[in-house]
């Protein structure tokens, strides 16, 4: 069953608009997936194309591997945690969440709610569509607002630390999955976001993250997508971060067949932050790209983007990187840089950092660098009695450090650490 057919058999069964949700699917029938019929692609996905997504079949059916076994297999940290199987909320693997009147969100044996001042709704209960996307423009958008079914909604009010929190997909089924989600911090407000997914089987996940940051408040948004390798895995998000705001992003790329991340920033007020880094980790056939369009709308905005990718057999990693400086935006300090370390000659990466600058009084630059590991390196660590495979293990280590080094919570940064080690045992098998 195609993507439209299964729309049209769920027509009156969907939660919220119906009008917004048939002109998304108009949007979509007319753009189709990208690179999946022939013409020129469009320059977004230039590098990417989803032409083997458009001749897989998905089947909802009954599940064929076990929720808890692919859960037990992430490096999840003891937080609250909410957990979404085959797209739909699961109340039995959650953690709960609750707190003791001071807003951070702790561990709770109770149904999900909305405690104290930490405010959580389920898509399916209050459908939000939000205001940020572009369906008539994104295909992929379109695509999860025709079929959206589930998602959460996190509210933190102002001036409230509500922690970590940790959101995790996992697909036990062959199916195509949508997950809508929706967050906003009011002014002041803090969140740590640890967003996971993982699974077993040939599926699609088409994720649609719409994120608010209001003045002054400050997410940290980390992801790590570690999907069966014969899955599909899309995630957009469009984020907005207002004065003085921040929204700080690390993303870890190890699993999926085909992954491409999109994330559409805009520095909304004075002052307003965004830290876009990445790492992808590829090997055999994987192809995965990280695509960043960072606007810059008011003066004194500042955006880092730094893209590592190590990749391994005839894998193939993509960079695109936008920047945007309206005329508005002055004093803008703007850096984006993509690197790759290329573990075999039939590895490839495709690069495109972008300036689109209309302000007169900027700081923005950009770089690549493309290599293979350093031979006399490794020379030098075998001379010292370091095997091969622990030497260039060391060698990958280095170069992933500085990434790594951006996530600044000791905790979640050790859990990446040991997503990271798990993918160089699997390389080395």
């Amino acid at each position: 069953m195609t993507f439209l057919e299964r729309y049209e058999t769920l027509l009156g069964k969907l939660p919220g608009d119906s009008a917004l949700r048939a002109a998304a699917s108009d949007a979509f029938r007319s753009a189709g997936l990208p690179g999946a019929t022939r013409g020129r692609p469009s320059e977004a996905w230039k590098y990417t194309s989803l032409r083997s997504l458009a001749e897989t079949r998905f089947r909802s059916g009954e599940p064929k591997h076990e929720a808890e076994t692919i859960l037990a297999r992430l490096p999840l940290l003891d937080v609250p945690r909410l957990v979404f199987v085959d797209g739909e909320f699961s109340d039995r693997l959650s953690v709960h969440i609750a707190n003791d009147g001071d807003g951070t969100a702790k561990s709770a044996e109770a149904p999900l709610s909305s405690p104290g001042s930490l405010k959580i709704a389920r898509f399916a209960d209050q459908p939000d569509f939000g205001t940020l996307t572009w369906p008539d423009r994104e295909p992929m958008v379109a695509l999860n607002t025709m079929l959206a079914e589930d998602g959460v909604s996190l509210h933190i009010p102002a001036n409230h630390d509500c922690g970590t929190i940790q959101l995790i997909s996992v697909a036990t089924t062959d199916a195509d999955l949508h997950p809508r989600h929706t967050i906003r911090l009011d002014a002041g407000a803090k969140l740590t976001l640890i967003e996971m997914s993982a699974g077993e089987g040939v599926y699609f996940l088409n994720t649609v993250a719409e994120i608010h940051v209001a003045d002054g408040a400050h997410l940290t948004h980390i992801r790590l997508q570690d999907e069966s390798l014969t899955a599909f895995h899309i995630s957009t998000t469009y984020a907005e971060v207002a004065a003085t705001a921040t929204y700080d992003s690390f993303t870890l790329n190890i699993g999926a067949r085909l992954c491409r991340t999109e994330v559409h920033a805009t520095l909304a007020g004075e002052h307003a932050t965004a830290h876009l880094n990445a790492v992808q980790l590829l090997m055999g056939a994987q192809h995965a790209d990280f695509t960043s369009v960072v606007g810059h709308l008011a003066p004194h905005g500042t955006s880092r983007q730094t893209v590592k990718n190590v990749l391994s057999g005839r894998s193939r990693g993509v960079f695109q990187g936008r920047i945007e400086v309206a005329r508005a935006a002055q004093k803008t300090d703007g850096y984006q840089m993509n690197q790759a370390l290329l573990l075999s000659p039939d590895a490839e990466i495709d690069s495109k950092p972008e300036l689109e600058i209309f302000a007169d009084d900027v700081k923005c630059s950009h770089g690549a660098t493309v290599g293979e590991l350093d031979a006399e390196q490794i020379f030098y660590l075998r001379s010292r009695g370091v095997p091969d495979a622990e030497a260039r293990s060391i060698l990958v280590r280095a170069f992933l450090s500085e990434a790594l080094d951006a996530v600044t919570d000791e905790a979640v940064r050790g859990s990446l650490e040991r997503a990271v080690e798990s993918w160089w045992q699997r390389n080395k098998a």
